[in-house]
């Protein structure tokens, strides 16, 4: 293995609490000298937010290991569709990490681009229909996410995968997904740790299909832990069988001992 890509929320932590063995974990990889990145589609804080929640929780890592999908999400708009005007639907501050991307308010007439983020407490009503009025006037649907739901300490919570749905149903538009499951953000992640082969990397999550099988279509092997929003329901559901599926990333070391 030459790089191990981990999901953070339900893998390496729950509510930003440690899952038990997680920080062992990460500290054996370290020791190890295996290239690692922190892969998610949290947007709810920005990368040096993340990264604070995760030295208090104490892993031993840095704002450069982590990629969010609001930092593939920038990229991605700077590139397609420069000078774009972007209202962006998100619960928290991202901004400080969606360099070059224009944000507009949504009372703007000149709407390019939804950028939908997170879900949380401002996707109300009004927010969307604002958003699903935009697009119907042209604008196009950038999502940084397709995922339905996340857990919490508090259990299960939805997540803007269930709105980016009813936007597309509504609007007659497809989403342009620039978060976990593409695969251009597992590319992104194996570019930042140097340009290993997809087939020398491993993906660690807890969604089956949103971080596991869409690893394994991009050519990395993935590795389903039960830990998080993890349920043998979607298991037995999903479209292929995981490459590997642990009880929890305290696990990993062993697995990685056995694949050398």
């Amino acid at each position: 293995m030459r790089a191990v890509l981990l999901d953070i929320d339900g893998v390496l932590t729950v509510s930003w609490q440690p899952v038990s063995g997680a920080v062992a974990a990460v500290e054996w990889l370290r020791t190890e000298g295996i290239p690692l990145a922190l892969v998610t589609n949290t947007t709810s804080r920005t990368r040096a937010s993340i990264a604070a929640a995760l030295a208090n929780a104490g892993f031993l890592v840095t704002a450069d290991d982590i990629l969010t999908a609001p930092v593939v999400a920038a990229g991605y708009l700077r590139e397609r569709y420069p000078g774009a005007r972007c209202l962006l639907l998100n619960s928290g501050d991202i901004s400080a990490d969606l360099t070059g991307v224009a944000l507009v308010s949504g009372d703007d007439a000149g709407v390019d681009i939804v950028l939908v983020g997170g879900a949380g407490p401002e996707f109300s009503y009004q927010a969307l229909n604002q958003a699903f009025r935009h697009l119907r006037r042209g604008a196009r649907l950038v999502a940084m996410s397709r995922a339905l739901y996340w857990r919490t300490s508090d259990g299960l919570q939805l997540d803007s995968g269930a709105f980016v749905a009813a936007l597309e149903q509504a609007a007659h538009i497809e989403a342009e997904v620039v978060g976990k499951p593409a695969a251009a953000f597992y590319a992104a992640a194996l570019t930042r740790l140097g340009g290993p082969a997809a087939g020398d990397a491993l993906m660690v999550g807890d969604d089956i299909e949103v971080d596991v099988i869409a690893a394994q279509r991009a050519g990395l092997s993935g590795v389903l832990v039960k830990t998080g929003k993890y349920s043998q329901r979607a298991h037995a559901a999903a479209a292929m069988p995981p490459d590997h599926v642990l009880d929890s990333v305290a696990d990993l070391p062993a697995l990685i001992r056995v694949l050398r």
